[in-house]
């Protein structure tokens, strides 16, 4: 299903990352893990055309994942983000193309809707 799409996961939260990430592996999404901002930037300053979608959390350590993707975003703006949070969370404070390109997850969420949310974000690309 996932057709080895790459996700870039950033949340603090080391026990749901990795459920996280063995749930989207069996359904054939590749996964790279950050555990904050800082690391996600890095990684995707390296090489920002290689991922496909960013799954990140709100409140993060050192840094929000709004702000976080605002950077993403100026160095790649059509790139596609989920945003999860346990707080309510505006995508009008995100520059970007299309708001369509980034989608807002409340937690808590079952896998079963970031699935969902995941297959509706890819058929609109």
């Amino acid at each position: 299903m996932g057709d080895s799409l790459r996700i870039l996961l950033v949340d603090d939260e080391a026990d749901l990352a990795r459920l996280l990430t063995q749930y989207l592996e069996r359904q054939g999404y590749s996964i790279e893990v950050s555990p904050d901002a800082e690391d996600a930037l890095v990684r995707f300053d390296e090489t920002p055309d290689a991922w496909d979608l960013v799954l990140t959390d709100l409140s993060l350590p050192g840094a929000r994942g709004d702000e976080m993707l605002r950077r993403m975003l100026q160095k790649r703006p059509g790139l596609r983000a989920i945003v999860s949070s346990g707080y309510p969370f505006s995508l009008e404070s995100l520059p970007m193309e299309s708001p369509r390109q980034i989608e807002f997850l409340q937690k808590p969420y079952l896998p079963k809707m970031l699935l969902d949310t995941l297959g509706k974000m890819l058929k609109r690309s």
